[in-house]
This record gives C-alpha cells, structure tokens and sequence, in this order.
C-alpha cells in the first residue's frame, strides 16, 4: 500500500510541478526573448525531480514523527 500512496502522491506533485512550471517557463521566454516558448526538456526535469523529491521528504518526516511542514 505504502507503494500505492507514493505512486498517487507522485502523479499529483508531476501534474502541479509540471503546469506551474511550464506557465512560469513560458511566461520566461515571452518576457525575456519577446517570444512564447515551451523548454520541454527543463519542466519534465523538475516535475520528475519534485516529484520523487517532496512524497520522499513527506514519507521521511511522517517516519521520524514529524508533521510535514512543521518545525523540527
């Protein structure tokens, strides 16, 4: 089950990660070059990153006793 909940909370942190940031990518290159374009290759890097990263940090506070975003 713990596999279950780490696939769930992965997919939903890639989703949030991945439309942030390819807002914020885009938004970048419209501002910065004067044209709007996706870097695919970045935005599929930190969704992947992020997800993996934060339900692994969640899973490693719950364990130690900690809630998430609390103080230590």
């Amino acid at each position: 089950m713990k596999a279950v909940k780490f696939l769930i909370d992965f997919a939903a942190v890639f989703a949030i990660v991945f439309v942030v940031n390819a807002i914020v990518v885009y938004l970048w290159n419209l501002l910065r070059h004067g044209q709007g374009a996706f870097d695919w290759e970045i935005t599929f890097f930190f969704a992947i990153t992020l997800g993996i990263a934060l339900p692994w940090v969640e899973r490693m506070q719950k364990k130690e006793g900690r809630a998430a975003g609390g103080t230590p």
